[in-house]
């Protein structure tokens, strides 16, 4: 008959050794004295010491599970940890054996010229460095254990670089534990550094034990979604021009940052005949994988449409609309195509449900008057009158997408105010460069930057023109 497994207790793996003041001894199976039994007995002790280490345990899982990027993780992870071993300093190395990346390294109470101080020292020396080499002793399911060097002054055969840079830095113990679980693997290793010679007690070792398992797991789902996030936001680049033409009589800048979900807004500028540019941007409804491709399908339906008929831009976009309704009809999208003349700075454009462009100069900074129309897809026969107009040289046309207006988290009649004050209060220094003008334009009306924390999921598409 085989022993029957221990149950799990409040998510805590009971197969991890115990502590002593955790521990369940043969001894407690016996009939307990009066005096144990009685408040302040040593089984009230015991008790108290397992409510407190489960109440300390969980306040500290719930402060990291709060945590949503990577970077976030592994702070709130040293944090919790030096707490429980007792330490000041630390830090913590993201290195997943995979080696698909991301790596990453955060230090606590040590500056980026300390961390860079540390890692001057050979890996292969430091107690850190040995878990994420595997030269680190193994556990029975082949998982590195913990290193403890309690008196590095006192280790014989400690490397002399190493010494250096501890009496540099003023450590003088350190305690390493694995970022490894059999699920998630290995992840990394994380290093707490105490300035007197010390070591955690055995219930201090239990305990960050279990918490770090569990941040273990925490990683590596957050490391699961990064790393979606990046390919998505490498296929959503590849999607877009590599470079943008280079035209007589303007110039061109663009920005484009991906939201998290992967989102389908787009931009586009294409060199035309007799010396024509066509600018292009537009946004796909939905978001991921799906969003992207039809993302992708779109920008280069449009592009053929230009080259064919560019010069009247209600031509491309109903040509555009009718591809979208008969091979796509439940998705819909907006999109503002403009004809531009640049030598005789005309520019002739149409939108679909589209944000108006924004004209940035020295006497003005106005929105385009365009006509109201809805997105492609919307409606049985798509169509709408185009718009002139004529800017001044040195002004700059500025294309965008209504994630840039979203990502404030403001109403949209606000939003839009934010917007035209960004645009007007360009410094002159900057008004002669269309990349300068998108730039602050950014800064100034998102000033927690593009990965704000209320951007889920909104891509962000500016396009500048500047004619000369």
């Amino acid at each position: 008959m085989t022993t029957p497994r221990a149950p799990k207790v409040a998510g805590i793996d009971s197969t991890v050794p115990s502590p002593p003041h955790t521990a369940a001894h043969a001894a407690s199976l016996t009939p307990l004295a009066a005096d144990e039994l009685s408040p302040g007995g040593p089984l009230q002790d015991r008790l108290a010491g397992w409510v407190s280490d489960l109440t300390l345990l969980h306040e500290l899982t719930e402060s990291l599970i709060r945590t949503a990027s990577l970077d976030d993780a592994l702070r709130e992870l040293l944090r919790a940890g030096a707490s429980l071993v007792g330490a000041r300093r630390g830090m913590a190395v993201l290195e997943p054996a995979d080696g698909l990346g991301p790596v990453s390294k955060v230090g606590l109470g040590l500056a980026h010229a300390d961390l860079g101080t540390i890692e001057t020292v050979p890996r292969s020396v430091t107690s850190y460095g040995r878990i994420l080499e595997g030269l680190a002793p193994l556990t029975e399911g082949a998982l590195p254990r913990p290193i403890a060097v309690p008196d590095l002054c006192g280790e014989e055969d400690l490397d002399p670089r190493h010494r250096e840079v501890a009496a540099r830095l003023g450590y003088a113990a350190s305690y390493a534990l694995p970022l490894a679980t059999a699920e998630a693997g290995k992840l990394g290793a994380v290093v707490w550094l105490y300035d007197e010679p010390a070591e955690p007690a055995e219930r201090q070792r239990h305990l960050v034990g279990l918490y770090g398992r569990f941040a273990t797991e925490h990683l590596a789902r957050l490391l699961e979604v990064e790393r979606a996030r990046a390919q998505v936001s490498t296929v959503a680049e590849e999607l877009l021009p590599s470079r943008l033409p280079r035209v007589p009589g303007v110039q061109l800048a663009a920005r484009h940052r991906t939201g998290p979900r992967g989102g389908g807004d787009w931009y586009d500028a294409l060199p035309l005949p007799e010396g024509a540019l066509g600018l292009a941007v537009g946004s796909v409804s939905g978001n991921g994988p799906s969003a992207l491709a039809a993302m992708g399908r779109l920008r280069a339906s449009l592009r053929a449409y230009a080259v064919m008929e560019g010069e009247d831009p209600v031509a491309v976009l109903s040509d555009l609309e009718l591809l979208l309704r008969l091979t796509e009809p439940a998705r819909t999208a907006t999109a503002l195509f403009a004809y531009c003349e640049p030598q005789a700075r005309r520019i002739v454009l149409a939108g679909a449900g589209h944000t108006p462009p924004l004209v940035i100069g020295e006497d003005r900074t106005e929105f385009v008057e365009t006509s109201l129309s809805a997105p492609l897809g919307m409606l049985s026969c798509w169509e709408a009158p185009s718009v002139e107009l004529s800017p001044a040289p040195g002004e700059t046309v500025l294309l965008y997408t209504d994630g840039l207006l979203r990502r404030t988290g403001d109403p949209m009649d606000r939003a839009f105010a934010r917007l035209h004050a960004a645009a007007a209060s360009v410094p002159k220094a900057d008004r002669a460069d269309p990349g300068a003008v998108a730039d602050h334009v950014l800064r100034t009306v998102l000033p927690d930057g593009l990965d704000a924390a209320a951007a889920d999921g909104e891509d962000v598409v500016l396009l500048a023109a500047r004619f000369e």
